[in-house]
Order: C-alpha cells, then sequence, then structure tokens
C-alpha cells in the first residue's frame, strides 16, 4: 500500500517537472541554487563519478543486470529474474520516452535530460534488488518498506551525484529520473506478480 502511495506521487512530481521544464534547456531556479555544489569535482571523486556513469552505460548497465539475473536463476527464481528485466527495462524506457515527449536539452547540444536515464536505470536496479530481499528474508510490511526506499534513496542520491557533477544532468533531471522508477517500478513488480500467479495451474 505504501509503495503504490509512493509510486503515485512520485508519478505527479514527474508530470510536474515534465510540464515545467517542457522544451526548455536552461537550468530551473533549483537547479542553480543546487548545481555549483556539484560540479567541478576534483579527483579521486571525478574518478567515483566516472565509474558511476558508466554502471549506467548501455555495457555497464547490462553487465549488472545479467548479474543480478544470473543470481536470481541460481537461487532458482525465475519471478525474481523475469522482474529485474522488466523493471528495470520498464523504468529505463519510460525514462526514454519521456526525454522525447518533454524535450528538455542541456549545454545547448541538443541532448535530451529530462528525466535522468541513469538514475532511473540505478534506483529501479535498486528497487528490485531490494524488493525481492525483502521477500526472500521474510521481512514485515515496515521493515521491507524502509529497506527498499532506503536503497532507492541511496542509489538515486549516488547516480544522481555523479550525472550531475559530470555536468549530465540538471539536479531536476535527477529527480525526474528517480522519481519516474519510483512509480513505474512498484507497478511493474506487482504485475509481474498478478502474470505469474495468473499462469500457475490450479490445485485440487
Amino acid at each position: 500500500m505504501w509503495l503504490g502511495l509512493i509510486a503515485g506521487l512520485a508519478a505527479l512530481v514527474v508530470v510536474a517537472l515534465g510540464v515545467l521544464y517542457a522544451g526548455h534547456s536552461e537550468p530551473g531556479s533549483v537547479d542553480v541554487w543546487i548545481q555549483p555544489a556539484g560540479e567541478g569535482v576534483r579527483q579521486p571523486w571525478r574518478n567515483t563519478a566516472l565509474v558511476m556513469d558508466f554502471l549506467g552505460e548501455p555495457v555497464g548497465s547490462t553487465t549488472l543486470v545479467l548479474a543480478t539475473v544470473t543470481v536470481c536463476l541460481l537461487l532458482r527464481s525465475p519471478r525474481a529474474a523475469a522482474l529485474v528485466v522488466v523493471g528495470v527495462g520498464m523504468s529505463v524506457g519510460a525514462a526514454t520516452v519521456l526525454k522525447y515527449l518533454v524535450g528538455r536539452t542541456i549545454h545547448g547540444d541538443g541532448n535530451l535530460s529530462y528525466p535522468s536515464g541513469h538514475t532511473a536505470f540505478f534506483t529501479a536496479l535498486a528497487l528490485v534488488v531490494a524488493l525481492l530481499a525483502t521477500g526472500r528474508l521474510g521481512l514485515g510490511r515496515t521493515a521491507g518498506t524502509l529497506l527498499v526506499l532506503a536503497a532507492a534513496l541511496v542509489a538515486g542520491a549516488a547516480m544522481g551525484w555523479a550525472e550531475v557533477a559530470l555536468g549530465a544532468h540538471y539536479p531536476t533531471d535527477v529527480l525526474g529520473g528517480w522519481c519516474t522508477a519510483l512509480a513505474v517500478t512498484p507497478v511493474t513488480a506487482w504485475l509481474v506478480d498478478r502474470m505469474a500467479d495468473a499462469g500457475r495451474p490450479e490445485r485440487h
């Protein structure tokens, strides 16, 4: 219930920011206030940001997804493996579609920036892993919800910091990517569960 409520609120944030920054190519007031504190990081933090950014690129993200799917299959949990692929894929797909719908660019070079696909990917992967851990460890509703939200917050903050530090996204792009994952992943998890349950043969 709580994740469903959070997903709804996150969707509203994504839409509101998308409408606010549609077609823009300049930072907003919030971006101007936050961004100077994150840009221009020096070594070794710049290398850390570059590593984080790589994990959101096609090679890095595919490697992470394949590794997570492999672990799920080794644990004999095909439903979990399906959730990893579908949950992450839906979040990244939603972020990609939103980029073209909103049309916000950064640095005036035509690079679509809202929402941040890197942040959506890393947050979605963290959400899926936390959801699976919650079920496997048998955590209660409160503890499980806290674990899932903590994982999403840490993952989103880490990737969001890297993207802002490297000048690849505005802070509001990062917030949009984070909220995209929060809006899409729980709904996808619910749908995967319903489809898996529907596919089970009835026992008599």
